[in-house]
């Protein structure tokens, strides 16, 4: 006989004795606990990955030594740094139950005054709101008294500034492939009202397969409108669009598009548009305009340029309009650019599209929960830990797992230039959004 929740002794005499023993699972020591004391546990119980990394960190000595001395940061194993900002530092770090690589940012609190903290909280807002293939992931928020640190996707593959210096200008077709990664970024920044505001080489990171993700949040901000106005000045000088340098409120979007226009121009040319020995040069030739094509950019791509470094706001292409240009034309995405409302004669292939997409989700959910099932994170672990609750072990796993399972799907897939072989779908979406712009404001889908 098998009695589950019950515990059956031996009694002098051969009777015997039926007791109950209650078994409690608790959400955060991830264990099985019982009234008994430790001479009822078994020795022989076996444990999971999580439930033996929890034990450690609670009772192994070395485990214990590292978590002190910062060579642990939670569920993560710390290595060498690879790169460092003003007020952080970024080392590479394992996850000790997935064993993927992430990108831990490090935040000393004692040096982070008032606006640098409301700069932090913006970052972790915007990044919480942002999946897309070509933005940096965040996956975990740890605290400590003394340090923050954000758990982000390993990127792997430097970042644009340092590829350019190191190996010149990129080829045309690496220029579209990297600029329309940008652009599917930026499009869907946008279309959820968030600006980032600090867009230039150096946050333009690569993975080891060459995917592009905009990372650096910093300086994001979220409107209630697209033509809500700001007034802060942020930003790289050089990147800077001119009426930044006017002292009067702006408009979010503009501000994107005109980095993305220097970006474009950086990648083609391997120099930038606008350059001066001083600040005040500088300043000048920005709200000028002042800069020069050289004349081998291939026409197609100086037309973009042209069409992006407008000095006035109103008068500078359109993030649709970007993506429908002849420049960008033979290039193929991987993920949906299709607007939020498409001509009838798309409505069909959208809705095939929608059906498969949600195949796609529950496959991959399940996959996901079979992974950490493995690792010992119940189903009753997610539903206890708020999955959109940065700040959770529980959280930063199933990030990391749902985005190794997504990744299998393709979502860092790069876009493929085909020629210019001529697709009617894309030629009907591309007549679709040169028809959309009527006006030259920044509207965007």
């Amino acid at each position: 006989m098998v009695m589950i929740g019950q515990q059956i002794i031996e009694m002098p005499g051969g009777q015997y004795q039926v007791t109950n023993k209650r078994l409690s699972h608790s959400v955060y020591s991830l264990t099985d606990s019982s009234d008994g004391g430790p001479e009822e546990e078994s020795p022989a119980l076996c444990l999971t990955p999580l439930q033996k990394l929890t034990t450690d960190m609670c009772k192994d000595e070395k485990t214990i030594k590292e978590l002190i001395i910062g060579r642990r940061v939670g569920f993560y194993k710390v290595r060498g740094e690879i790169g460092c900002g003003t007020f952080s530092r970024v080392k590479l770090a394992f996850h000790a139950l997935t064993k993927d690589k992430v990108a831990l940012k490090i935040l000393d609190r004692m040096r982070l005054d008032t606006q640098a903290q409301r700069l932090l909280s913006r970052e972790i807002s915007s990044m919480e709101s942002l999946q897309h293939a070509n933005v940096l992931r965040l996956y975990e928020v740890v605290e400590t008294p003394s340090r923050l640190y954000l758990v982000l996707e390993y990127a792997g593959g430097g970042d644009l500034h340092n590829r350019i210096y190191c190996e010149g200008k990129l080829s045309d077709n690496t220029s579209k492939i990297t600029f329309a990664q940008i652009l599917s970024a930026v499009k869907y920044m946008h279309n959820i009202n968030i600006i980032h505001r600090d867009l230039k080489a150096e946050n333009v990171l690569f993975t080891s397969s060459g995917c592009v993700k905009v990372a650096d949040f910093g300086f994001s901000t979220r409107v209630s409108q697209r033509n809500s106005t700001l007034d802060t000045f942020c930003g790289s000088p050089p990147y800077a669009a001119p009426e930044l340098f006017h002292d009067e409120s702006y408009v979010g979007p503009p501000v994107d598009v005109w980095a993305m226009g220097v970006l474009l121009f950086f990648m083609v040319t391997g120099t930038m548009p606008f350059r001066a020995e001083t600040m005040g040069k500088l300043r000048r030739c920005i709200i000028e305009g002042s800069y020069t094509v050289p004349p081998w950019v291939p026409g197609p791509c100086q037309r973009l340029i042209k069409g992006i470094l407008k000095t006035v706001p109103a008068e500078r292409y359109a993030v649709d309009q970007m993506l429908g240009c002849d420049w960008l034309l033979p290039v193929e995405f991987p993920w949906s650019l299709v607007p939020a409302e498409p001509p009838s004669a798309l409505q069909s292939l959208l809705e095939s599209e929608q059906d498969s997409l949600e195949e796609q989700d529950a496959k991959e959910e399940e996959e996901v929960r079979s992974a950490l099932e493995e690792l010992g994170i119940t189903a009753e672990h997610l539903q206890n830990n708020q999955l959109n609750n940065s700040r959770s072990p529980i959280t930063g796993a199933y990030r990391i797992v749902l985005h190794r399972a997504q990744k299998r799907e393709g979502c860092d897939c790069l876009p493929v230039v085909r020629g210019m072989v001529r697709d009617p779908k894309r030629e009907g979406l591309r007549a679709y959004r040169g028809l959309r712009h009527t006006s030259k404001f920044c509207v965007l889908s």
